[in-house]
């Protein structure tokens, strides 16, 4: 009885461990392009590099631009670190999940 208690006590450990995230403010620009040659948005964080498992959300951005425009915006992000364990995770598993990469929308 108590392996069991044991067992489950570092299961939820490593769970409360795999979730915890730590997050930070960043200035960032937002490079949007709806041409004939190009349709992208692109956004260069200052000072950060992005890890396997971060997730990062930009604040205050046009959800969309005339077509045929390129425009460059100035905006804030929050950058969500991931722990080390779902990093290590993100990078076992990741090549199994390269649809998670097509999850970009346009909303308006």
């Amino acid at each position: 009885m108590m392996g069991y208690l044991v067992g489950a006590g570092v299961l939820a450990m490593a769970l409360v461990w795999y979730v915890v995230t730590r997050r930070s403010e960043v200035r960032c620009t937002v490079d949007l392009e709806a041409t004939h040659d190009h349709f992208h948005a692109h956004v260069d964080l200052d000072g950060v590099n992005v890890d396997p498992g971060d997730a990062v959300l930009v604040h205050n951005t046009p959800s969309r631009i005339p077509f045929g425009t390129t425009e460059k915006f100035e905006s804030t992000a929050t950058v969500y670190r991931a722990s080390w364990l779902k990093r290590q995770m993100v990078r076992m598993f990741g090549s199994t999940e390269i649809s998670a990469l097509y999850e970009v929308g346009f909303e308006g």
